[in-house]
């Protein structure tokens, strides 16, 4: 089958959406930091809220956003690349969507 234009643009929306996802989980955990470090002794809850429940899985499902975008430019393992897919809709709707569609499109593509 003749390679097409669907697994490339995939994998390059996966990637722009995982690292936004990475950026957003990485200043959620450097505010929890600041909050940890300079807060009152009342605020360590708070620093757990940023480090453990948010910033940490934005930061795991950015960098499975970015893997899957790698997958998919390499025409390699499609569930991969569809769950790089799926979690790169948590950080930009539009863009996810487009690349769930296109990975499904290209299925026959992988290998």
């Amino acid at each position: 089958m003749d390679k097409t234009w669907k697994p490339p643009v995939t994998g390059i929306l996966n990637i722009i959406s995982g690292a936004l996802g990475l950026i957003g989980g990485l200043g959620l955990v450097s505010v929890g930091i600041i909050i940890g470090e300079f807060g009152t002794p009342d605020s360590l809850p708070i620093t757990l809220v940023f480090l453990l429940t948010l910033g940490i899985p934005l930061i795991v499902l950015g960098a499975l956003a970015i893997a899957g975008g790698v997958f998919a430019l390499k025409r390699r393992i499609w569930g991969l690349g569809l769950a790089g897919s799926i979690s790169a809709t948590l950080f930009s709707p539009v863009m996810g969507i487009a690349a769930i569609i296109f990975t499904v499109l290209s299925k026959s593509e992988f290998k």
